[in-house]
């Protein structure tokens, strides 16, 4: 599939045999931004082409995945192949397809323990549908300039291989490093929280308490905290290890959560040091201060004992 789709539109035919994935296919391909539908007529596709594209779409370049397979009305093997020749020579569209093979003892096995029919063998043995089905899809499989044989592939593990394929935003998930206070609640969706209590606290400093993490003072008497270098350094490697991961995993959002007592001083100079680490590091990250405006107050911070 090409990168850039000029005047045509980019089309790819998921098919393959019952079992072997369609359905994890065209759902990551969804959660990666692409327009997917599920057994579609062909007759169909030249109305769905020359609709109004869903509300939200920046680009009418949006891709677009069809699943095709023997469930889908009028399949028909030769007749799939000539009309995508007609959508790549008289139309433009850079279109592909992807066949997803199986072994049939695996299809087999899946059958078994979902306890569903073969869509060409409702009441006789799974495998006589999928002999029937391999030799219907036959065409189809030579055709196809991709092919996934998934007979030793987990559905995450096939998930993965179509986002590493298919994948075109190279700036991975939407990424958010908030500042909070622990005494007005935690974020709502973070999925990391790294509490910043253990660092001295500036709000007991007469001249520091009316400041904010954003001020150099503050952040200075923070930043010289005897144990600030070497956690906050585990924390950056940490979040430049995991936010990647997030990615392969098909996160669309990561969310970090770095707290202290009251919101103002120690997790807004933290997270603003994270925030600009992981810029460094490529990523683009959303920085928010949720609780900076706060007003200081001597009973949300404990005592100063505990500073």
């Amino acid at each position: 599939m090409s990168a850039a789709l000029g005047l045509g539109k980019d089309i790819l035919i998921v098919t393959g045999m019952s079992g072997a994935g369609k359905s994890t296919v065209l759902n990551t391909l969804e959660d990666l931004g692409w327009e997917t539908v599920d057994n579609l007529p062909l007759r169909l596709l030249d109305r769905l082409l020359d609709a109004p594209l869903p509300e939200g779409t920046v680009s009418d370049a949006l891709p677009l995945a069809v699943g095709l397979g023997p469930r889908t009305r009028d399949f028909d093997p030769d007749r799939v192949i000539r009309r995508i020749r007609a959508l790549r020579d008289h139309h433009g569209h850079d279109v592909g397809m992807l066949f997803l093979d199986c072994a049939g003892t695996e299809l087999e096995r899946r059958y078994s323990e979902t306890r569903r029919r073969h869509p060409l063998a409702p009441d006789r043995l799974a495998s006589d549908g999928i002999a029937r089905e391999r030799e219907l899809l036959a065409p189809l499989r030579d055709w196809a300039n991709r092919l996934i044989d998934t007979t030793n592939l987990r559905a995450n593990d096939l998930a993965q291989q179509i986002r590493a394929t298919f994948e075109r935003d190279a700036e991975g998930p939407t990424l958010s490093v908030i500042s909070f206070g622990f005494a007005r609640g935690l974020p709502r969706n973070a999925d990391l929280v790294f509490d910043m209590r253990f660092l001295r606290n500036p709000h007991w400093e007469p001249a520091l308490r009316a400041g904010t993490g954003l001020d150099p003072d503050v952040a200075a008497y923070v930043a010289a905290d005897p144990a600030y270098d070497a956690a906050i350094g585990q924390i950056e490697a940490l979040l430049e290890l995991l936010i990647p991961r997030y990615r392969a995993e098909g996160k669309a959002y990561v969310t970090v959560a770095i707290g202290c007592t009251g919101g103002r001083h120690r997790s807004v100079h933290v997270a603003t040091r994270i925030g600009s680490r992981l810029r460094d590091q490529g990523f683009s990250p959303t920085i928010v201060h949720r609780d900076l405006g706060a007003a200081p107050q001597d009973s949300l911070e404990g005592s100063p004992a505990t500073k």
